[in-house]
C-alpha cells in the first residue's frame, strides 16, 4: 500500500510541478498578451509577425516565448528559416479543466 501512495503522491507533484510551469509562464503581463495576440490572430504565427506587435527586442521575445513553450501553452514548428507558433488550445482548455475543477 505504501507503494501505491507513493507512485499517487508521485503523480500529484508531478502534476503540481506542471502547473507550477504554467502559472510561471502566466503571471507575466507580456506573455498573456503574446497569448491573447496569437488567438486573436487565428493561434498560428510566425516570430517575426508575433514580434513586430511589441516592442520587444529579439531577445526578450524569445525568452517570453520560450518560457510558454516550456509551459506547453504554445508550439512551434520550425518551415525553412521561419518558426511558426501556435497556441495549444488543448492544453490551455486542460489547465482551466484540471485546475478550476478544484475549486
Amino acid at each position: 500500500m505504501n507503494k501505491q501512495n507513493n507512485i499517487k503522491k508521485s503523480l500529484a507533484e508531478k502534476e503540481l510541478e506542471d502547473f507550477d510551469l504554467i502559472f510561471k509562464a502566466l503571471a507575466h503581463p507580456s506573455r498573456r498578451n503574446i497569448l491573447i495576440v496569437l488567438r486573436s490572430r487565428g493561434g498560428t504565427m510566425t516570430a517575426g509577425d508575433i514580434v513586430s506587435r511589441f516592442s520587444f527586442a529579439w531577445p526578450t521575445m524569445t525568452r517570453h516565448l520560450k518560457q510558454l513553450e516550456t509551459a506547453k501553452l504554445i508550439t512551434v514548428d520550425k518551415k525553412s528559416r521561419e518558426q511558426h507558433y501556435s497556441l495549444n488550445s488543448v492544453r490551455m482548455k486542460a489547465v482551466i479543466d484540471n485546475w478550476m475543477k478544484w475549486f
